[in-house]
């Protein structure tokens, strides 16, 4: 564990939950803080050898029930979420503090919902209502930039008003994203004033889209297919959709594996925002919940939206 330093902030440190094995030294730097997480502690209730670096294919063989209620937040046909429940013997009194979770794959509407649907599924049972989000991807009419960030806000809105009568918290949420949907749930988070919105976790985010566009694999080379065109023809569009260009909401967290081969590390350690890197985790980690990566972001979780 570091100390990192900045000229224009003096530092601190804080002592985290018990659960945790060590001390982490935070430092700020204007409003941000970044840390680097070598040793992850694992929930006591958690079960079974954590896995690491786990292929897409993985995740997509989970088995799920697909027990949701499905509600459209608008009259597009991809503009609609389901929304997770806890099991009823897990519920307290109050009602269950909100998840919304935007998935992602690329921006492309070859990857939809349906692969982080074990992941919702495991989320909720440890005690959260989800709000997952499909929403307009390239290839889809209105989908791109700045659609798919649109049909987000939109999905994000109609949670604040609409979800209450389900038993779900709509004051207490933490919009959290996947890779390409950290990318949209990081900058929808910034743009929601809500009080209600107590934080935001990228998960694996994507940061810059300029420095990303300029990669090489499939996933990199769809940022001008996201965008509508290469960074030198409209600088400001990639500069409008990245996070590292735009103010945070206050309480943001990057959540980044280490071995990660589709978003570089880079994304979260030079982003300027706060983040935690966990050693050895691929990029699919986040949301297969049998493994390391999904434990960090369940007590991470729990330390920003208690139960």
């Amino acid at each position: 564990m570091s100390l990192k330093r900045c000229k224009t902030a003096g530092y601190f440190s804080l002592l985290r939950s018990a659960v945790l094995t060590t001390a982490l030294l935070l430092n700020a730097c204007s409003s941000s803080v970044a840390e680097r997480v070598n040793t992850v502690a694992v929930d006591a209730s958690s079960t079974g050898a954590a896995q690491s670096n786990v292929s897409y294919s993985s995740v997509v063989a989970l088995p799920v029930n697909n027990k949701y209620v499905k509600l459209a937040y608008g009259t597009a046909p991809l503009q609609f979420g389901q929304l997770y429940l806890p099991p009823r013997t897990s519920r307290a009194a109050t009602k269950a503090p909100l998840v919304i979770f935007v998935h992602g794959g690329c921006w492309l509407n070859a990857y939809d919902i349906k692969h982080s649907n074990a992941f919702s599924e495991a989320l909720a049972k440890t005690g959260y209502a989800v709000w997952s989000l499909e929403y307009r991807r390239i290839g889809d009419e209105g989908g791109g930039w700045p659609g798919s960030l649109t049909d987000v806000q939109q999905g994000i809105a109609f949670a604040q008003t609409s979800l209450a009568g389900f038993g779900v918290d709509s004051s207490r949420i933490v919009i959290s994203g996947h890779s390409a949907g950290g990318q949209l749930a990081l900058l929808a988070g910034s743009k929601n004033a809500s009080p209600a919105i107590v934080s935001v976790i990228g998960l694996a985010a994507i940061t810059d889209m300029v420095s990303y566009g300029k990669g090489d694999n499939s996933c990199q080379n769809a940022t001008a297919q996201f965008i509508g065109g290469d960074y030198n023809v409209m600088p400001e569009r990639y500069q409008q959709a990245s996070a590292q260009q735009q103010v945070m909401h206050s309480s943001t967290l990057l959540l980044q594996g280490s071995a990660d081969n589709i978003v570089p590390p880079s994304q979260a350690s030079q982003s300027g925002i706060p983040y935690k890197m966990v050693e050895n985790a691929g990029h699919f980690d986040w949301i297969h919940p049998q493994t390391t990566a999904y434990r960090q972001f369940i007590l991470s979780l729990k330390e920003l939206l208690p139960l």
